[in-house]
């Protein structure tokens, strides 16, 4: 039965879910519905407090909303707080160039923390399954993924402030929607899941099937194969950063020095995730692109007979050999500064191959992080576009104070050699303006309308 198969599990795991104050991630589709109503069901027998979080991503217009409100209202007939937030992630990925995938989970999962902190909920429940799992590892296997990272899905994690977990890893898609349809669930449907341009998809539709029909179990041996490596993953790690530490000569934040003698006595396996620990640490946000055969690399760097040599990997990170030390370190290029001031109307073409715009309005409309508005009644000019400087900080609005660029960029998670050639837009007083894509100031925006405007706009490459 279903729920003795979850509770199974749980145990196996040495989890329980006594007394646990949770925030159950739903969006509405057939694996959140049931986790919400399993447990839902065992609120009162264990004691439970739960929150529902949701997010719109924005991606279906009316439809996607139309899943919040049903989540809302199924929130409503249970007496279970609900929260959640619309995000324009089609906005996102047009700024960052993400994947609508890695643009979505990343906003989701933002959300998910904010809501942990604001009830002071240390536990995040979502509902993948077995199925999940398997495809999960097949696709990491075959991306040529290295470490845990083999290992596909983990049952408990840390996250945010607290920690994430998924109950029903040992179970399956059929068994979710078999659960749905005893307990009378009218799950929602996202159209977008039976498309067969994610590779998510075409393993579901056309690998695990054959999977399946070689073993209708085979779920639960991808599921032991995660633990197992997982495991033992995790005693190989601490045996790498014991050696790690006899081979590091420098540590920096952005760059980390070895000596490749000392390196090339360590154990084989160990060399391999050193080479993963190094990168795990400098990148504070892996690129989707990095690989296994970025390590092979570095090993082909570390072995070549000439005592020198350079790797460029992404992101800006280089890895250069010198004789016997081999270093990590992002280049920080030393970019020249720019300044630019604008009377009237006009176009000002920045280094980094972006532009702005300056137009004069009789009309306000709101429109989004790629325009600002402001009262022209206002406005000291001449409008000033320039590199940012030492110290620089702005009034953000709906926000009482200021705050530095430097953390505003961090927030953002703008790349360091990013930064210097971000334009920063000012009044003829030196009072930062606007962040062009990133943050509007207190002074964007119409107090009062009088019919006189100055619009800046944001064109991209």
């Amino acid at each position: 039965m279903f729920e003795e198969k979850v509770s199974t599990f749980l145990n196996r795991q040495s989890f329980t879910l006594k007394d646990k104050q949770i925030v159950i991630g739903v969006s509405g589709g057939p694996d959140s519905l049931a986790l919400l109503h399993f447990l839902w069901k065992q609120q009162d027998k264990e004691n439970l407090s739960i929150v529902v979080a949701h997010v719109d991503h924005m991606f279906r217009g009316q439809e996607s909303l139309e899943d919040a409100l049903f989540v809302k209202s199924l929130c409503e007939q249970y007496n279970i707080p609900f929260e959640m937030d619309r995000i324009n992630v089609p906005g996102i990925i047009k700024q960052t160039k993400k994947s609508s995938q890695t643009a979505a989970r990343e906003a989701r999962y933002d959300f998910y923390a904010s809501v942990m902190e604001k009830y002071g909920f240390p536990y995040l429940a979502l509902g993948h399954h077995g199925d999940d799992q398997v495809e999960t590892i097949l696709m990491r296997l075959t991306r040529g993924s290295s470490g845990t990272a083999r290992a596909g899905i983990p049952f408990l994690r840390t996250f945010g402030p607290g920690f994430l977990f998924r109950p029903f890893l040992l179970v399956t898609k059929v068994e979710i929607e078999d659960y749905c349809m005893r307990n009378h669930l009218t799950p929602r449907r996202d159209p977008s899941n039976a498309k067969s341009t994610y590779t998510r998809n075409r393993f579901r539709k056309e690998v695990l099937p054959f999977l399946k029909s070689e073993n209708q179990q085979v779920h639960e041996h991808f599921q032991r194969f995660s633990e197992e490596l997982q495991r033992d993953e995790l005693f190989l790690q601490e045996l790498t950063v014991q050696e790690m530490n006899t081979v590091i000569e420098k540590r920096e934040k952005n760059q980390i020095t070895i000596d490749i003698a000392r390196f090339l006595e360590m154990p084989i396996p160990l060399q391999r995730r050193g080479i993963q620990l190094i990168l795990n640490y400098l990148y504070k946000e892996k690129p989707e692109s990095l690989s296994a055969q970025h390590i092979d690399q570095v090993f082909s760097l570390i072995k070549n007979s000439h005592p020198s040599g350079r790797l460029d990997f992404p992101n800006g990170l280089r890895i250069i050999r010198s004789y016997l030390k081999l270093s990590f370190q992002f280049e920080l290029i030393d970019t020249p500064g720019f300044y630019y001031e604008l009377l009237e109307p006009g176009v000002i073409e920045l280094p980094s191959g972006y532009s702005i715009k300056m137009e004069k309005s009789a009309q306000y409309a709101e429109k989004n992080d790629c325009y600002a508005i402001f009262d022209a009644s206002n406005l000291q000019l001449p409008v000033i576009i320039r590199s940012r400087k030492k110290g620089d900080r702005m009034s953000l609005k709906g926000m009482a104070g200021t705050k530095k660029l430097k953390d505003i960029f961090i927030d953002c998670k703008i790349p360091l050699q990013n930064r210097d050639t971000w334009p920063v837009v000012t009044d003829g007083n030196g009072s930062i303006l606007w962040l062009p894509g990133l943050k509007k100031s207190s002074f964007e925006g119409i107090k009062q309308a009088s019919g006189k405007y100055i619009v800046l706009i944001y064109h991209t490459k």
